[in-house]
C-alpha cells in the first residue's frame, strides 16, 4: 500500500509527499513555509510553521547597546547589570553603555566588568536629573570613579523642564535654557567639564529646537561628542531637517528599539501616551542625513519588555529590511560610538 506523505506548501507552490529530498534543500535555503495543524484539514493539506534555526553567527556581533537600562534601579528593570553583560558577552557585542536615570553608572561599569573578567568593555555615565540637578560637581566625580568609565553626561530626562510640560507631569522642570533660547550658565560649566576631559554629551528630554542651541553652545565650548538623545521620540521629536541641522554641527543622532514598541497600541499603558518611531522611520531617517551621523542603542531593560539584546537583533533585521546595508548598519551601530568611547 502506498503511505501519502505530508504535502507542504512553500512560496514556489506545493511539494508533493514524493518530494522529500527537493523539500529539504528548499528548506536549507529557507524557502519552505510550514504552518500549524489545522483543526479539521486533512493530514495531507496541512501545512506547519516553525521560528528560524539560529543563526550562525550573532547578528549583532561587535554592536555597542549605547542605552541600557538594567537594575539595580528604582524602576522595574528584567535584567540586571551582570546579566546583561553576561548575555552581551554570549552575543559577541562589542560593548554596552548603561543608564540610570537617578543614579550615576561608572562604579557599576567598573563592576560589571570585573564580575565578567573584562571580557566586554562597559561604560556608564552620570543623568542630570533632581538627584543632581546642573551640578558640575557631580560630573566631575562621576569620572573621577574608579576605572575611568563614567563617560557620558546626560542632560535632564524625566525631570528636564521639556519633558514634564510635554507630559504635563508638573509646570516646570530642570531647564537647560533661559526665556531667550540661550544655555545657561551652569549647563556651559557642564560642557566644560566635558570638554576638558572628553566625555560624551547627550541632550537628554530637551526640545528638538533647545537640542540645537545646546548642540552649538557645545561646539563652541569644545566639547568634541555630543549626542541628541532619541531625537524622534516624543519629547524631543525632531523633524528631519533638524537632525540635519545638528548633524551640520558635529552632533550625532541617537535611534533606539524602544520607540518601535511605544505608541497608542503598546503592550504595556505607560508606553501608550508616546509616540510609535517604526525601524522604518528610524531607517528613512538615516538615509536622509547619513548613516555616519548615527548612533544606536535599544532604551531597553524594562519589566515586560524585550531584552537589549533582543531588541538590537530586532533593530538589525528592521534596518536591512528597510534596505541599508551592512556597512552602514555597522556605521551606526559600531563604528561611531566606539570612536566616541575610545575603542
Amino acid at each position: 500500500m502506498k503511505i501519502r506523505r505530508w504535502k507542504l506548501t512553500c512560496c514556489c507552490g506545493p511539494v508533493d509527499g514524493g518530494g522529500r529530498r527537493e523539500f529539504l534543500k528548499l528548506a536549507a535555503k529557507g524557502g519552505v513555509a510550514l504552518a500549524g495543524l489545522a483543526a479539521g484539514v486533512p493530514a495531507a493539506a496541512q501545512v506547519r510553521v516553525f521560528p528560524p534555526p539560529p543563526p550562525l553567527t550573532s547578528p549583532i556581533e561587535g554592536m555597542i547597546d549605547f542605552h541600557v537600562h538594567s537594575s539595580p534601579d528604582v524602576f522595574g528593570r528584567a535584567i540586571d547589570d551582570p546579566e546583561v553583560t553576561r548575555k552581551a558577552i554570549e552575543a559577541r557585542m562589542g560593548a554596552l553603555v548603561l543608564k540610570n536615570h537617578v543614579m550615576e553608572t561608572g562604579a557599576r561599569a567598573f563592576l560589571a566588568r570585573k564580575l565578567t573578567e573584562g571580557r566586554i568593555p562597559v561604560f556608564g555615565g552620570i543623568v542630570l536629573n533632581g538627584p543632581y540637578g546642573i551640578n558640575p560637581e557631580a560630573v566631575q566625580w562621576m569620572w573621577r570613579m574608579e576605572g575611568g568609565y563614567g563617560r557620558i553626561v546626560w542632560l535632564p530626562t524625566f525631570d528636564a523642564d521639556n519633558h514634564v510640560k510635554t507630559f504635563k507631569d508638573a509646570p516646570e522642570g530642570i531647564k537647560v535654557v533661559d526665556a531667550q533660547g540661550k544655555v545657561l550658565p551652569a549647563v556651559i560649566e557642564v560642557m566644560k567639564i566635558c570638554a576638558k576631559q572628553n566625555l560624551v554629551l547627550c541632550t537628554g528630554h530637551a526640545s528638538a529646537t533647545e537640542s540645537l542651541a545646546l548642540v552649538k553652545q557645545a561646539r563652541d565650548v569644545g566639547v568634541k561628542h555630543v549626542v541628541v538623545t532619541h531625537a524622534m521620540f516624543t519629547v524631543v521629536n525632531m523633524t528631519t531637517e533638524q537632525m540635519k541641522q545638528a548633524a551640520a554641527m558635529g552632533a550625532k543622532i541617537e535611534i533606539d528599539f524602544l520607540g518601535a514598541l511605544m505608541g497608542p497600541n503598546a503592550h504595556m499603558g505607560w508606553m501608550a501616551h508616546w509616540k510609535n518611531v517604526s525601524v522604518k522611520d528610524n531607517a528613512n531617517a538615516i538615509k536622509e542625513v547619513g548613516a555616519q551621523h548615527f548612533v544606536m542603542g535599544s532604551d531597553l531593560g524594562q519589566t515586560g519588555n524585550p531584552s537589549p539584546m533582543d531588541g538590537m537583533k530586532a533593530m538589525v533585521s528592521g534596518l536591512k529590511a528597510n534596505g541599508l546595508t551592512d556597512a552602514q548598519i555597522k556605521q551606526v551601530a559600531r563604528d561611531t560610538v566606539a570612536a566616541m568611547l575610545g575603542l
